[in-house]
């Protein structure tokens, strides 16, 4: 039987090449040789440059793993303060985005077209409750500014309520969409009057028409009646028609309406010096 045997030539020949290797670059640096030196010298580079691929192949991974964990504690300290630079971005983002909302709030309350030439005290919201027994805004405004119980109070958009508890520096503003508030409407296109009442947060305002034969039209604007001794004035908007009901006796019952105001975003509104506010 045969018997395989490794052949040493392959080791001699590395052992060759890297006495060589060792002799020419000793010769180089006693002296300068000359072109001979410099030809051996270029094969032998060649020669060896298979081995030399070979040994990269093999330690440059390994060289690299060492590095990464030497470097991993300055690796995570970058990674940190790219993501604190990422966070504080988005904080800008936010924060620039939260200041046109306050912006566009304000330019809305300059001017309302429905409050006319009544005095008003500018006020923010400082907070608000919709438990299931009231549904309210707190104002950061009070007795020390002229606000007043009974208040109107409106935003940009349209009525809000009026106030009901007031202290020196604050105030508490009942909302329209409250179960307990009455606000007296009228249509905007037929004058036609009626009463809205709330149903409590995010739903549709009742109305009752005391005309039984009037028809409010889908999309139809609402505005406050300002009816003698009414404690909002005439025309601030309170919402839109959602149905148009149905006629039950003198009244046509079953109108609803969705309020002009999202209580849902309410940051800057406008407490009305209103002479009926004290009735």
């Amino acid at each position: 039987m045969a018997v395989y045997r490794r052949t040493s030539r392959p080791r001699y020949t590395l052992l060759l090449l890297i006495l060589t290797s060792i002799t020419v670059v000793t010769l180089d640096y006693r002296s300068d040789a000359g072109g001979a030196i410099t030809s051996i010298k270029g094969a032998a580079r060649d020669a060896f440059a298979p081995v030399q691929s070979v040994a990269s192949a093999v330690f440059d991974p390994v060289a690299n793993v060492i590095n990464g964990i030497l470097h991993y504690g300055d690796l995570e300290n970058e990674n940190a303060h790219l993501r604190e630079q990422l966070a504080e971005q988005r904080g800008q983002v936010v924060s620039a985005r939260a200041d046109k909302s306050e912006a566009d709030a304000l330019r809305d309350l300059q001017d309302i077209p429905s409050i006319g030439d009544i005095d008003t005290i500018s006020a923010r919201v400082i907070g608000t409750s919709a438990s299931s027994l009231e549904l309210t805004a707190e104002l950061d405004k009070g007795t020390s500014s002229g606000v007043a119980r009974g208040m109107p109070v409106v935003a940009g958009a349209g009525l809000v309520g009026r106030v009901v508890d007031v202290s020196r520096r604050r105030a508490v503003v009942v909302l329209v969409t409250d179960p307990n508030s009455n606000v007296g409407i009228r249509l905007a296109s037929t004058g036609d009057t009626g009463v809205a009442r709330g149903n409590g947060p995010g739903r549709r305002l009742s109305v009752e028409l005391l005309e039984g034969t009037t028809v409010a039209r889908v999309g139809e604007p609402v505005v406050t009646s300002g009816l003698q001794q009414s404690i909002f004035p005439p025309g601030i908007p309170v919402g839109l028609i959602q149905s148009k009901g149905y006629k039950e006796g003198p009244e046509r019952k079953g109108v609803t309406l969705v309020p002009m105001v999202d209580f849902t975003r309410l940051t800057f509104v406008k407490v009305l010096i209103w002479p009926g506010a004290n009735r």
